[in-house]
């Protein structure tokens, strides 16, 4: 059995899901979200972001981490380099942890679960909760992209581990 953790960043909401199985065959799954409070500076946001993400690692072990590439919007530029920021947080975390760690873009996860690349989330929540038969809408969209991210790198893990 391979266990991945997929990690959709997000300053606000970073989404995590973790698919066990192999190949196409998804046996467990699990999720949840780490959330940070707008009050608070952004030091001690990314820091509550790399400590939760460094017990996530260490109670559940993965072979593999898959997070969402960076993207930025140029309507709001700043919006991406906060995501760099914790995107970092998290590769630093996964780094410590000792868990191979690969970026995907959006567009591919979308493309692989849903066959459209420009599919909503909504459409690509429900392509997620077929692939793990979850019987209940998945809330926030975080969850639904993390989950998005585990099953991608589960299913192209002998591909993916490859490269590594």
């Amino acid at each position: 059995m391979i266990k991945i953790v997929g990690i959709d960043p997000g300053l606000a909401e970073t989404g995590i899901g973790v698919v066990r199985g192999s190949d196409l065959k998804v046996d467990t799954y699990s999720f949840g979200v780490v959330q940070t409070a707008k009050t608070l500076s952004l030091a001690v946001r990314l820091d509550l972001i790399f400590s939760k993400l460094l017990q996530v690692f260490e109670s559940e072990t993965p072979d593999l981490l898959v997070i969402e590439d960076i993207f930025t919007l140029k309507a709001n530029p700043q919006s991406g380099i906060t995501l760099a920021k914790v995107s970092g947080v998290i590769q630093l975390a996964g780094f410590r942890a000792r868990v191979p760690t690969l970026e995907v873009p959006v567009r591919e996860a979308k493309q692989v679960l849903t066959g459209n690349g420009n599919a909503g989330k909504a459409q690509l929540a429900q392509s997620v909760r077929h692939a793990i038969g979850h019987p209940e809408p998945l809330k926030p969209f975080h969850i639904s992209d993390a989950l998005a991210l585990a099953l991608i790198g589960l299913y192209r893990y002998k591909t993916y581990i490859s490269k590594i």
